[in-house]
């Protein structure tokens, strides 16, 4: 695949290893607190442990260059073919004790949107100083929730043909998708999946893995009434107000982002518990071992914290594949 729209910037990089006193400090805030506290009922509110599986993708190993990698020309980073690929995980599930899973979770970024343009057209200071906080300038809307411009189409186009080929060659079909509430993920997922994914599989919009939340006028949601008109095959339980509440002046730290994303990934493990027998559903554990998520640069190195990966850029429109081991505490 030449010409590739998904090769990480200088911006990417940066953007993927900042944050490390706070990604230090919600490690010491899991090892101290969130990980042995329990709700009034005396169960733990945090009962998954989460460990990146190597072997499977290039990008969890550190030998890997993330500055210049592009999953895209490289079948995914993957490490083996995919027929190995679901047998060893098909097996390491078989093979789990009562209370582990393991999953392989894709986790996508949005393409360019035009909130992207603006701060590529008139930089990062003027987006701080003032534009962060517009919508408007020199005829483009960029917020709140702005559109994918006609690169960030282009992007999830890329990722149809990448998936095309792919799935051509053995890959699975993720079982599940999530996104996030913004339009600019929804229509990357819209983009990529045209005509791949059988209709029987509906997107669940997901309010977990929307981006960072406040003071960036972009990344305030539309009212739920919207985001059902323009993806009316979505299923938007997951979106429980409809106005969006939570948007404010302050920005979300990267610790409270961190602590929704894991909020997420409890929920996606827990699915596949049965508490009343007390173990992981073997079945559920095979079928949904392949998860695809929709969402953004800030949503993306909260997983890698909160998974315990190593920092990764991810190109806008980008994507990165990652093997984890879930053990249930009780």
């Amino acid at each position: 695949m030449t010409g590739s729209l998904l090769i990480p910037t200088e911006n990417d990089y940066l953007d993927a290893h900042a944050g490390v006193e706070q990604q230090q400090q919600y490690k010491h805030l899991w090892e101290t607190e969130l990980k042995n506290k329990r709700n009034p009922q005396g169960q733990l509110e945090f009962p998954w442990d989460f460990k990146v599986v190597q072997g499977f993708f290039k990008q969890s190993e550190s030998s890997t260059d993330d500055a210049v990698f592009n999953y895209a020309t490289d079948h995914m980073g993957r490490l083996k073919p995919w027929k190995e690929i679901i047998h060893d995980l098909t097996q390491l599930n078989q093979d789990a004790p009562d209370n582990v899973e393991y999953k392989l979770l894709f986790l996508a970024r949005h393409g360019n949107g035009y909130h992207n343009q603006v701060v590529e057209t008139y930089g990062l200071d003027r987006w701080n100083k003032e534009l962060h906080k517009l919508g408007h300038i020199d005829g483009i809307e960029y917020a709140p929730d702005p559109q994918l411009t006609s690169l960030g189409m282009a992007q999830a186009e890329e990722n149809h043909r990448l998936w095309q080929q792919e799935l051509k060659l053995g890959a699975p079909i993720p079982a599940k998708f999530f996104v996030s509430p913004l339009q600019r993920s929804c229509n990357t997922l819209q983009i990529t999946w045209h005509d791949l994914k059988p209709d029987t599989i509906v997107p669940y919009v997901d309010e977990l893995i929307r981006e960072t939340i406040g003071k960036n006028l972009c990344d305030k949601r539309s009212p739920k009434r919207v985001i059902e008109q323009r993806f009316p095959h979505f299923n938007t339980d997951g979106v429980v107000d409809e106005e969006d509440v939570a948007f404010g002046d302050e920005r979300e730290s990267m610790i409270d982002q961190s602590i929704r994303i894991n909020k997420f990934l409890q929920n996606l493990f827990e699915s596949d518990y049965d508490s009343k027998q007390g173990k992981v559903d073997e079945k559920l554990a095979e079928r949904d071992a392949f998860i695809a998520t929709y969402s953004h640069a800030g949503t993306i190195r909260c997983f890698i914290n909160v998974l315990g990966h190593r920092n990764f850029t991810i190109s806008t429109g980008g994507m990165i594949p990652i093997v984890v081991k879930g053990t249930r505490r009780t």
